[in-house]
């Protein structure tokens, strides 16, 4: 069947049930019920498919009871999980792996319907899912087993650290990556040995739901994965209330609060916040190789990515010839809602996503800037499609100087040395993500920019994709890091343990208080010299 939507859906569509432009097999899987996996006891919640703008039923709403029941499951079933050897839980992980591999066009189905992005941003979303899952069912048995440190007096003293799950961690995720944010994010708490209580976004549940059931197929006990999707100000207390650990992603307002309350609590939290992530592009720069990454580190998802660049900073040298050929390409994507590859960009998610950017836009050309591609929406292509684009001259009094559009829309200002694009880049209550081009010197640059993920020569996928090291941000940009050891450590207790042998580390026997002292002074000493850790 034709895969390309319209600009509307058909009349003769039924008010409530999904457009007539869905694939085949994503029909079939809607036919499901999937909502019943993720449906509590309250009222029916309804949404719109971005790609055409169509109300549709999705799941009954949770309630706080629901969600204290939740709870109550997933803290069953979780001690019996976390008494599984943690090879057991990571042959889950590589067994998921390869289900992934024969589902992999559904699930890019499921992903474009929700999110409105195109194929080709739904599968950066499957390629960061085959690497986490590779990465910890490969790796989470080395980081997890015991850890010799060196005790207090060497030969005396044998030490070791070993780690244990939360418990039970309360998942809040958003619909901008409902696989990488809203399902693949839970692995390293699973893998940890927790059981987790899951807000999957209302608008992107189904996403969450079908890698639910492929996690079960490949031997996830249902019980320790709860999906509880629902309003914010309903659910959102009480999964907070019942929680060992909480992570969210989301908005740095919402992360304010949840830390606040977290702190009250003294609950472990990772929190991966906003962004006004800024791209700096020196005088040695390759031309071509910049502006390419500048268009696919802008536009990615329709820019409704927390480490998409929103700023970039060119040296005079090469300003005019970037902005030159940087609108041109922004001018040249191919938009489209085509369930295939092919197309460059897809949709904006909905109409809020829509009216913030809008306004955002407008804002700034009122305060005296320059657009050089795009600035208005494409009705024509369907409800929420909005055309890449480009801003310069930018006042600091605009909006989006500072604040975080979180969509297709970037501004380019020129610099004239490295170190006035460092501040600039730095001039900012964000530090989540950020790029260096540069043939020479990117390396020193990117050293002095404030940011958790710093890459060069590229724009996110680099820091992303190197799975063994942490991802997070820095200031506002949030707290605790994904990938890597650290995203199981986030989500478990650390224990020391350390056994002394024959003799106590105080006075005793021949040694009285003076003695000891003198010994332990020396012992001191000799370790200094030696550089002993």
């Amino acid at each position: 069947m034709s895969t390309e939507t319209t600009a509307r859906t058909s009349e003769a569509d039924a008010a409530g049930t999904p457009s007539a432009h869905v694939t085949a097999a994503l029909r079939d899987f809607l036919d499901t019920d999937p909502y019943a996996d993720a449906s509590g006891s309250g009222e029916v919640m309804r949404g719109v498919e971005p790609f055409t703008g169509q109300e549709v039923d999705r799941f009954a709403r949770n309630t706080p009871d629901d969600i204290e029941a939740a709870y109550a499951t997933a803290r069953i079933a979780g001690e019996a999980w976390a008494a599984q050897s943690v090879e057991h839980r990571a042959k889950v992980l590589t067994r998921l792996h390869s289900a992934l591999v024969r589902n992999e066009d559904l699930l890019l189905d499921i992903i474009q319907y929700e999110t409105g992005k195109a194929r080709i941003h739904a599968y950066d979303e499957i390629l960061d899912t085959f690497n986490v899952l590779r990465h910890y069912g490969v790796m989470a048995a080395r980081y997890l087993r015991p850890e010799r440190r060196r005790g207090a007096i060497p030969v005396l003293t044998r030490t070791e650290v070993t780690r244990a799950p939360l418990g039970v961690i309360g998942f809040i995720t958003p619909w901008n990556y409902p696989l990488t944010l809203g399902a693949t994010d839970l692995f390293a708490a699973l893998t940890a040995g927790n059981a987790v209580v899951h807000k999957p976004d209302s608008t992107t549940t189904l996403t969450s739901v079908f890698m639910r059931r492929l996690a079960i197929a490949a031997g996830l006990p249902a019980e320790v994965w709860q999906l509880v999707p629902g309003p914010s100000a309903e659910v959102g207390p009480a999964l907070m209330a019942g929680a060992d650990g909480i992570s969210f992603t989301g908005s740095t307002a919402a992360g304010r609060s949840i830390a606040a309350e977290a702190g009250q609590r003294l609950l472990p939290a990772a929190l991966e916040l906003g962004g006004k992530n800024p791209l700096i592009v020196a005088a040695d720069a390759d031309l071509e190789k910049a502006v390419e990454g500048a268009v696919r580190g802008s536009f990615s998802s329709a820019g409704q990515l927390c480490i998409s660049i929103e700023r970039i900073y060119v040296h005079e040298d090469l300003y005019e010839t970037f902005c030159a050929h940087f609108a041109e390409a922004a001018r040249a994507y191919r938009l489209s809602a085509a369930f295939e590859y092919g197309p460059d960009m897809g949709t904006l998610a909905g109409p809020k996503q829509l009216e913030t950017i809008t306004n955002h836009v407008e804002q700034a050309r009122s305060a005296g800037a320059t657009v050089l591609a795009g600035g208005h929406p494409v009705p024509d292509l369907g409800p929420y499609f909005y055309a890449p684009t480009v801003l310069t001259d930018v006042p600091p009094e605009a909006e989006l100087h500072r604040e975080e559009t979180f969509g297709p829309v970037v501004s380019v200002y020129s610099v004239p040395s490295d170190a006035a694009a460092i501040a600039a880049a730095n001039d900012s209550d964000y530090g989540l993500s950020a790029s260096v081009y540069s043939r020479s010197h990117g390396r020193e640059i990117a050293r002095q920019v404030e940011a958790g993920m710093v890459n060069i020569n590229e724009v996110y996928p680099a820091s992303w994709g190197s799975i063994d090291a942490p991802a997070g941000g820095v200031k506002a940009s949030g707290m605790g890091h994904r990938h890597g050891p650290e995203g199981l450590f986030q989500f478990m207790h650390s224990h020391t343990i350390a056994q002394q042998r024959l003799h106590p580390i105080a006075p005793a026997g021949p040694l009285d208080q003076a003695k000891f002292a003198k010994a332990m002074t020396g012992a001191l000493q000799a370790m200094r010299s030696l550089r002993m850790k």
